[in-house]
């Protein structure tokens, strides 16, 4: 592929560590409301979970619900599958503050994203609540040091696949180069097979695919597995 003139990074699971805070998250609220909570092992939680927020986020995605709904509607549904009496909004509370206390950087992204940061110029595009994206890069400052810019999709008003979010990101790399830089001058990493492979595909970006499957990676996607890989498809030094 010809060299990129800019890089956009996704930040759950791409950069920042977010199924191992979910994870955690869970388990601190598993064992902070064990009475209510304990007679499930801590996958079946975990599980449960899961299958409550999925379908949820696809709603919010589609925009049938707001940010505000999903919050509740995924803990109501959670104690009700689980035959729990926690109360839905103590479960909310408690894991949104866990899940806050567990960001981190995922492995190998920090060194990799300033090897790429250090020869192009980078931004951020995520999906998600404004208020809590936010909240992550304040506590990973140096994502935003090194960002010409951060597009959250909750702040533009549609989600990632939506080809018209892949627009928006274009003309601000364009305003950060005072250029006009083309679809295919762009690269996207991201890790979810619908929201950045399908999504920057479909918008023209080449898109690397972080742990993904090269089999089923469409035409303008490569899957690669670790950081190293990728930046040895951009000609870049190991840091």
């Amino acid at each position: 592929m010809p060299p990129p003139r800019f890089v956009v990074f996704d930040l759950d699971d791409t950069l920042l560590d977010h199924r191992g805070a979910e994870r955690a998250a869970l388990a601190d609220v598993h064992r902070m409301h064990a009475e209510h909570l304990g007679h499930h092992d801590l996958a079946h939680v975990q599980d449960t979970y899961h299958a409550c927020n999925v379908p949820l986020w696809r709603d919010f995605g589609a925009g049938t619900i707001t940010s505000a709904d999903l919050k509740r509607l995924r803990a109501e549904r959670l104690v009700q599958a689980l035959a729990c009496d926690l109360a839905p909004e103590t479960f909310s509370r408690d894991y949104l503050d866990r899940y806050a206390a567990h960001w981190r950087w995922a492995e190998g992204a920090r060194a990799a994203y300033f090897a790429v940061a250090d020869a192009v110029p980078v931004g951020i595009l995520t999906n998600g609540f404004s208020e809590q994206q936010r909240g992550k890069l304040a506590q990973l400052p140096e994502i935003v040091q090194r960002a010409a810019f951060v597009v959250i999709s909750e702040e533009v008003g549609v989600m990632k696949p939506d080809r018209r979010l892949f627009e928006h990101v274009r003309q601000r790399a364009g305003q950060a180069l005072a250029d006009d830089v083309g679809a295919g001058e762009m690269l996207y990493v991201g890790d979810s097979y619908h929201s950045d492979v399908v999504g920057g595909t479909g918008a023209g970006w080449p898109v690397a695919w972080i742990r993904g499957d090269a089999e089923r990676a469409p035409e303008g996607a490569f899957a690669f597995q670790d950081w190293p890989e990728l930046l040895d498809r951009l000609g870049l030094p190991q840091p």
